[in-house]
């Protein structure tokens, strides 16, 4: 069966729960880098207009989950704005709201990244290719509590059917042409990646 690239006319991306605690509890690698990932995730969605879907989780614990991620405000205002406020459920696509919002945006295939990876974006994945979705999760643009976590978690959505894809192969797949539309904001956003991936080789 042919490939259909993922793109802004066929797919919605889902960001769950990149909070400032949280991003505290994922030790399976650099969460610099996984901040850096979900920004450009964030930044390609909004060059090429695909729709997104934030939530958090427990966002007004500030002592232990916190907020999003402030630059999510910046990229994304009216995503963010409507950011889907769960009070603590585990999967998201039992949320009622968020499984409304995702249903809303027409789209059955769904690009997925958040933390944690082992719980938080495991079950809505899991749930998600069982309610008819081709899901995508963007493993480093995603953590968990251990490398060990993290593994047994995505060898878990690849038996289910999900497709586990990095920052920079999603980002590559979402654009056509390089040279037409949001192909040089993309392809900016990707230079970041790369220029800070060679900065940490130098270090």
């Amino acid at each position: 069966m042919a490939h259909v690239r993922y793109n802004a006319g066929n797919a919605a991306m889902l960001l769950i729960d990149h909070q400032v605690g949280t991003a505290g509890w994922m030790h399976s690698g650099s969460r610099a880098d996984m901040k850096r990932n979900t920004l450009a995730l964030a930044k390609a969605a909004a060059a090429t207009g695909m729709p997104v879907v934030v939530t958090s989780s427990q966002e007004d614990h500030a002592d232990v989950q916190g907020p999003l991620f402030p630059e999510l405000a910046q990229i994304l205002p009216d995503a963010f704005a409507a950011r889907i406020k769960r009070g603590g459920t585990v999967d998201s696509m039992a949320d009622p709201d968020f499984a409304a919002a995702v249903r809303a945006t027409g789209r059955k295939k769904l690009i997925m990244a958040g933390l944690l990876t082992e719980v938080c974006v495991l079950y809505p994945a899991l749930s998600a290719v069982e309610d008819g979705y081709e899901v995508q999760v963007i493993a480093d643009a995603s953590g968990s509590g251990t490398k060990a976590g993290d593994d047994f978690a995505i060898a878990r959505m690849n038996h289910a059917g999900v497709h586990v894809a990095s920052t920079i192969q999603i980002l590559s797949e979402m654009v056509d042409d390089w040279s037409t539309g949001p192909g040089p904001e993309i392809l900016g956003v990707l230079g970041e990646i790369y220029g800070a991936l060679a900065e940490g080789e130098a270090e």
